[in-house]
């Protein structure tokens, strides 16, 4: 949780900063086009800050589902989850190794 909530502040510090506003105004609900007024060229921007501050790529695909700042939270938390996962796979591979000793232990 910890993780989703450091994605969410710098998602919402980016906004609030191209925005030129108080973080506290802006909200997860928060249209970026209709709420927030930021027109197609503010919003590739914003996405590119985005882009290099996760060390991720937005596919233009997926731009018609960032529709709010919790669209886009939501995006940069799953994207990055996708990394997450490989300590994960080293600790399956680390008891694979300590399984093994085992068995080799025994012989």
């Amino acid at each position: 949780m910890g993780a989703e909530a450091a994605i969410s502040s710098r998602i919402v510090t980016a906004l609030a900063e191209h925005l030129k506003c108080d973080t506290r105004s802006i909200k997860q609900t928060a249209r970026l086009r209709e709420d927030l007024g930021l027109d197609s060229m503010a919003t590739i921007e914003l996405l590119y800050r985005i882009e290099e501050a996760f060390d991720l790529q937005i596919p233009d695909q997926d731009l018609p589902g960032l529709r709010t700042v919790g669209d886009v939270v939501r995006y940069v938390q799953q994207k990055t989850a996708t990394v997450t996962p490989r300590p994960a796979t080293r600790a399956t591979g680390t008891r694979r190794g300590n399984t093994r000793k085992k068995s080799s232990s025994r012989s």
